[in-house]
């Protein structure tokens, strides 16, 4: 029996192993960070509650990412780091905003629109990402950032939005020095020269890029005919769950990335339901998004299906406290999670597999000691 039992859930080693949904890993400096990026999606929050603008919801929520890039240990690296992704996600925001103003919503012409035009998106900032060892690596936020905008008319005015945006993340930056307040967390004021990449580093970063871009693209292009017969409307989920399995260690660390990300969106969604039953006010629901995101930096590195049973809520509340809920958002977030995921997932066998038939093409004939001939 303990032998069946031992087959079921997995070795530790293996990243698809049922016992890994529940293990974490190591937490150095997760508290920290977790801190940071809850308090730097909590105060655009509340002041924009107090001046009744929830209007400007998403600008504020997207450009405090920010945050999440300060988990570079010197402060003038995190700052220098943060400055570059808070730049980019500004512009991101500008160029949503630009383009979701004359986009045709509720068109499917509008809805491809959307998705080649993110699909660009997810190819150039990952290959950023790649060329200047952004981390978190791959075009996830950012592509979020850009689709959440421009997949819909602008609820505010260019200026406006671009203040919220501009102020939120002078708070992350601010927020990630704030550290050099007290002497013992003080880090010398000196900036890490980076390292060159390699040719075949950047054969690299042109081939992450142009799988991360393929990925949008395909789960944009599948989604737009399945969504519509399945009654979802969210696509732009589908092309960021998508890229989530592209990034892992082996093959089967990112399919594990893309079963956890579905399974941890049926649990997210399973609280945020039981969380909106209960009518919270928007004061309350703005404390939430708080804790959902402490409680995603601070898994997000230990186990991925945790932090997802944060995030779900995080960007479900985010994406409709300035536009109101209704239950149809959970159900989108799902179908939408599940035809992502499963496309990336599909992606990254497909990659593996061209490359052991590739490799073994290669390898030399054992018979008669000269390599094989390729058709």
């Amino acid at each position: 029996m303990r032998a069946v039992f031992s087959s079921l859930i997995g070795s530790t080693d293996d990243p698809l192993a049922l016992r890994n949904l529940f293990t974490l890993g190591p937490a150095p400096a997760d508290h920290g960070i977790a801190v940071r990026c809850a308090v730097g999606v909590f105060l655009p929050m509340a002041a924009l509650l107090a001046l009744d603008r929830l209007d400007l919801t998403l600008f504020a929520v997207f450009a405090a990412f920010t945050n999440i890039y300060g988990r570079v240990p010197g402060h003038v690296d995190r700052l220098l780091a943060q400055l570059k992704v808070g730049a980019s996600f500004w512009v991101l925001m500008l160029a949503g905003w630009l383009l979701a103003s004359v986009i045709p919503h509720g068109t499917v012409t509008g809805l491809w629109w959307m998705v080649g035009l993110t699909s660009v998106v997810a190819a150039i900032t990952a290959g950023w990402a790649g060329a200047f060892t952004v981390r978190p690596a791959g075009s996830l936020f950012h592509i979020f950032c850009f689709a959440a905008i421009v997949s819909s008319p602008p609820r505010a005015g260019l200026g406006d939005s671009m203040f919220v945006a501009s102020a939120t993340v002078a708070l992350a930056l601010l927020l990630g020095q704030l550290g050099r307040i007290s002497p013992s967390r003080r880090t010398p004021w000196v900036v890490t020269a980076p390292t060159p990449l390699a040719r075949i580093e950047w054969r690299g970063v042109l081939l992450e890029a142009g799988v991360h871009g393929v990925a949008a693209l395909f789960a944009g292009a599948l989604t737009i005919p399945l969504a519509a017969a399945l009654g979802a409307s969210h696509h732009y989920w589908a092309m960021v769950a998508a890229v989530v399995p592209l990034a892992g260690h082996s093959t089967r660390h990112r399919v594990a990335r893309g079963v956890h990300r579905i399974l941890g969106t049926f649990i997210g969604i399973a609280l945020l339901l039981v969380i909106m039953a209960l009518h919270p006010s928007l004061v309350l629901i703005a404390a939430l998004m708080a804790v959902f995101q402490y409680g995603a930096e601070l898994f997000i590195a230990r186990n991925y299906f945790f932090a997802q049973t944060f995030v779900t809520p995080l960007a479900l509340l985010g994406t409709s406290i300035g536009a109101g809920w209704s239950g149809q958002l959970a159900y989108d977030r799902i179908v939408e999670t599940i035809i992502g995921a499963t496309v990336g997932m599909g992606g990254v066998i497909t990659i593996s597999l061209v490359r052991r038939y590739a490799s073994r093409l290669a390898e030399p004939d054992d018979r008669s000691g000269t390599p094989r001939a390729v058709d």
